[in-house]
């Protein structure tokens, strides 16, 4: 094993009878990364994380954190690891103060200690105001904020986040993204999964995406948009076009797919000078008019859909 490895997964196989969620899948992710883990629904996401949380039992390979070999009476592992899923999981008969000295007494038994933790999880996801409100009172931003703190009040030196900000308005999104920068800045590493390609492009130093249980492309945003053909999007808009004209856009140098739908037009190109000149002359040629044109480089997102064939939904 590489010893710089903080966590590290081996041919990892978990199957639900002939279903198989995981297929060997292989992971390594090194101390004080923000790592992303994208797949479409069904990938086998949730199925790794609940294993490296040995919440599941699995078939085949391993799984080590922090050097350590990762099982379920791992005590002395789990007790540095902070989990913040999808699904808001606190007490609604508590208030937000209650809640996160509940889950910080998980941790830590000393009374003055987790007073002064509890404390320092409230301000840095701005609860103070809110202290004294039980979860149903609060907003869906608020509650979202009110899970992060629960799940890193203990000061975690491993935090696993499932898609921490689904269904919050922009400013608790950006609240949110924030402060999960600064808890790497502090110490933290952090895994990530998220449908919202921007944030995994904004945040994260290190992308692994995976389908069907397996790794398929694993580097930083600008090493994966580096292993896909696409290297110009060119969208047109309020263009009517036959099958005939799609035909000739389809045959022009470079243009790998086309899709044409409510009078829009996207077309995927490889790296090459002059892209758009091409596509204009032709409509020139033509005689096709069109509205707002616009072309975009490589994103996270055509990384995404270039490797799994899947556009990433909620």
């Amino acid at each position: 094993m590489n010893t710089t490895d903080f966590i590290r997964i081996e041919n990892l196989v978990k199957r639900y009878q002939d279903l198989i969620a995981l297929d060997h899948l292989n992971l390594s992710i090194q101390e004080g990364e923000i790592f992303g883990l994208l797949g479409p629904n069904g990938s086998g996401k949730t199925t790794a994380i609940n294993c490296l949380l040995a919440l599941l039992k699995y078939d085949k390979g391993s799984i080590t954190i922090f050097g350590k070999q990762m099982h379920p009476d791992s005590y002395d592992i789990k007790k540095d690891i902070g989990v913040v899923m999808q699904n808001v999981a606190v007490f609604e008969q508590m208030s937000v103060w209650e809640n996160i000295d509940y889950f910080c007494g998980l941790y830590v038994r000393d009374k003055a200690k987790r007073r002064d933790l509890v404390e320092e999880a409230i301000a840095f996801t701005g609860l103070h105001d809110f202290r004294k409100i039980r979860p149903k009172k609060l907003s869906g931003g608020l509650l979202r904020r009110l899970n992060i703190a629960c799940g890193i009040v203990h000061k975690p030196r491993l935090i696993i986040m499932d898609e921490p900000t689904v269904a919050v308005d922009p400013q608790s999104r950006n609240k949110i993204l924030e402060g999960i920068l600064e808890l790497n800045r502090q110490g933290s590493t952090i895994i990530y999964t998220s449908h919202y390609m921007e944030e995994v492009e904004q945040i994260c130093s290190r992308i692994a995406i995976i389908d069907h249980g397996r790794v398929l492309a694993t580097g930083t945003t600008e090493e994966l948009k580096q292993m896909i053909k696409t290297g110009e999007t060119i969208t047109i808009e309020s263009i009517l076009l036959n099958e005939n004209l799609l035909s000739g856009i389809r045959e022009l140098p470079h243009v790998f797919t086309l899709t044409y739908e409510d009078q829009i037009l996207k077309i995927r190109l490889g790296t090459a000078n002059h892209n758009l000149v091409r596509i204009l002359n032709f409509l020139q040629e033509h005689d096709i008019t069109f509205g707002r044109v616009f072309s975009e480089l490589p994103t996270l997102n055509d990384v995404f859909l270039e490797i799994t064939g899947k556009e990433l939904r909620d």
